[in-house]
C-alpha cells in the first residue's frame, strides 16, 4: 500500500523511475532508476510529541488545522531532519502550546502501518500553567482525567497514549508502551 504520491523521477539523475523488485535480493517493489540504478526507498514518517502534565492535569491543544480541525490532541507533529525524536517533540510542544516544560522519558511508541507512520510520545512536566499557543492551536488547556473530552480526541494514537498515561499514573509508575494501531 502506498501512502504518498509515487516517486516519478530519480533524485540522483532525474530520469524516470520504474517500480520493480530490485536485483539486489530485495523482496519489495521499489522505485528503481533504469539510468543510474539508484534504488529509492520509501519509509514511514515519524510523528513526535509529548504528554505535558501539571499536577493531576494534562495539556491538550484544540487543532486549528486539518485534519480534524477543532478536535483535541496532544502537542505533536512530524519530526524534522536534523533533530532527535526528543528535540522534535519539544519543538512541537513549544510551537503548538507555547508551554514551559521539562522533558522526561519516552512514553509510547505506536506503529500505524495503515498510514505509514510511527508516533512517539514523551512525558513532559509543565513548569507553568500559562500557555502561548501558536497558529496551529485554537486553545491550549489543562484537563483532569474526568474532564477530558474523550469523544473530541483527534487521533487514536492520542487516545491510547492518554489512557496509558492515566493508568500508569494510577499505578504510581510510568513505563514505556509500544504497540500497533491496526
Amino acid at each position: 500500500m502506498n501512502f504518498r504520491s509515487p516517486i516519478k523521477h530519480c533524485r540522483n539523475c532525474g530520469a524516470s523511475v520504474v517500480y520493480r523488485v530490485p536485483d539486489d535480493g530485495d523482496t519489495k517493489e521499489r522505485a528503481v532508476c533504469p539510468a543510474c540504478d539508484t534504488i529509492h526507498y520509501e519509509n514511514p514518517l515519524n510523528v513526535v510529541g509529548t504528554v505535558p502534565y501539571f499536577g493531576e492535569r494534562v495539556l491538550l491543544c484544540k487543532r486549528n488545522i486539518e485534519p480534524r480541525w477543532g478536535k483535541w490532541t496532544l502537542p505533536a507533529g512530524f519530526m524534522e531532519l536534523g533533530e532527535s525524536t526528543a528535540e522534535g517533540a519539544a519543538r512541537e510542544t513549544q510551537e503548538e502550546a507555547g508551554a514551559q516544560f521539562e522533558m522526561e522519558g519516552l512514553f509510547t511508541v505506536l506503529s500505524v502501518p495503515r498510514v505509514g507512520q510511527v508516533h512517539l510520545f514523551y512525558r513532559a512536566r509543565l513548569l507553568s500553567d500559562v500557555f502561548d499557543p501558536g497558529f496551529e492551536t485554537i486553545e491550549a488547556r489543562l484537563f483532569t482525567e474526568s474532564e477530558i473530552p474523550w469523544e473530541e480526541i483527534a487521533f487514536r494514537t492520542v487516545r491510547e497514549t492518554l489512557e496509558h498515561f492515566f493508568a500508569d499514573r494510577a499505578r504510581g509508575h510510568f513505563g514505556v508502551h509500544s504497540f500497533d494501531i491496526t
